[in-house]
């Protein structure tokens, strides 16, 4: 059913409306804020002083003189407010503190033992996390809580991750009830590649407003999706599954029991064996690599090196995986009527130019809205640390960007 609101909630998501399209638009007047929000100025001008008040903005400068009295312009107030976020890998954890600007204060590379169950990963995370905000000196009133950027599959309102792939030995864990009890705040928690494209959605202000498509090479391969500057979940919490887009390939096994999802060609597992397989071992003892499953960070990280440097049969390999990128983009583009494509990730580091290329090729080339408005594809505007940024923007995106959620939660 339903639920209806009430005016002081309605107060809270004008409060949140507000300050997105400060955070969206810059340093940006009052009076332009009226039109940017549908409030009127009276409505403008109360909420702006509670956000003067909360510490929220400030008041950064006048706009050059139209021949009258200068508007004050307003922008976010970085320390305004601070998140935790975490990205968790199988061999680590990515620990990073952020304000309210999206400004990463202080960061750290946890490692993690082969293996490790939950019960050891959450503490050590968490005081990796207390070390890290006593060293970025953050005021603990300003302290909203910690992001985890989780991998799927998960069960987004019970708040637990489901037999991740690469995690042996882990079932149906409540990790945001584990992190609760450990960090003595509150916690958010999503899926990876949805956790980048909030993070992405919330720093990117005016660059990512609208609609997007953004694709998360990590370990493995996903996706997260906003539409008209919404991000969708699903019903439960793993909208985007994007590696298990089918695609034209040749068989291999995937951990869903399919056998042509594309995540298992773009993976840089999939890419390092598909190099070995066409190339041979003597291309890939020139490169270095060794095609172990106990190597694939470092045989992926000499790849990428060897792409970089136009090896052939690195960069044939790169490419390949990028038209299979292209592939499943193409028709994940095609479903969801989005006008960019952003890929992000820790994996794609150095390659990003080629990836691009070859979603850029396949997506316009094919994509139906194509004679209407050419589709966008690019790199993050986060970089490397999408993942836990984004997990971080989980928190701040959470309290203060505006949703249904504002009006109906009780």
């Amino acid at each position: 059913m339903t639920q209806g609101t009430n005016l002081p909630r309605v107060g809270g998501y004008n409060q949140a409306v507000v300050l997105d399209a400060i955070r969206t638009a810059g340093p940006v007047s009052r009076v332009e804020l009226a039109p940017l929000t549908g409030l009127t100025s009276q409505t403008v001008s109360n909420v702006v002083r509670r956000l003067l008040d909360a510490g929220l903005v400030s008041e950064s400068g006048h706009a050059p003189s139209s021949g009258g009295k200068r508007r004050t312009l307003l922008s976010p107030r970085p320390d305004g407010a601070y998140a935790v976020g975490v990205q968790l890998d199988p061999d680590a954890a990515v620990v990073v503190v952020v304000d309210l600007a999206g400004e990463v204060l202080a960061n750290r590379r946890v490692s993690l033992p082969d293996g490790a169950a939950p019960e050891e990963v959450v503490p050590r995370v968490a005081a990796a996390a207390r070390r890290l905000t006593a060293k970025a000196q953050v005021d603990p009133a300003r302290l909203l809580g910690t992001g985890i950027a989780a991998p799927g599959p998960i069960d987004g309102p019970a708040g637990a991750v489901v037999s991740p792939p690469n995690f042996t030995g882990w079932g149906r864990v409540p990790l945001r009830a584990m992190f609760e009890d450990a960090t003595g705040m509150p916690v958010a928690m999503d899926n990876d590649a949805t956790a980048a494209a909030i993070g992405e959605r919330w720093i990117g202000g005016r660059k990512r407003a609208g609609s997007f498509l953004f694709i998360y090479l990590g370990t493995g391969v996903g996706a997260g999706i906003v539409l008209n500057n919404t991000v969708l979940h699903g019903d439960s919490g793993n909208a985007g599954e994007f590696g298990h887009i089918a695609i034209a390939a040749d068989g291999l096994s995937c951990d869903c029991g399919g056998s042509n999802c594309v995540g298992p060609y773009v993976s840089p597992a999939g890419v390092i064996g598909d190099l070995v397989q066409r190339h041979g071992a003597q291309a890939a003892a020139r490169i270095g690599v060794t095609g172990a499953a106990a190597a694939v960070h470092r045989d992926w990280k000499l790849l990428r090196q060897a792409a970089r440097a136009a090896d052939p049969a690195a960069l044939d390999a790169v490419r390949r995986a990028g038209r299979r990128f292209g592939q499943a983009a193409r028709g994940a583009v095609a479903l969801l009527d989005v006008s960019r494509v952003v890929l992000g990730g820790e994996s794609i580091r150095g390659i990003e130019h080629i990836l691009c290329e070859e979603i850029d090729a396949a997506v316009n080339a094919t994509s139906v809205a194509r004679v209407i408005r050419r589709i966008e594809v690019e790199k993050s505007v986060i970089g490397d640390a999408v993942g836990a940024v984004g997990a971080a923007s989980l928190i701040l995106h959470g309290n203060y960007a505006p949703g249904w959620g504002m009006l109906t939660r009780p």
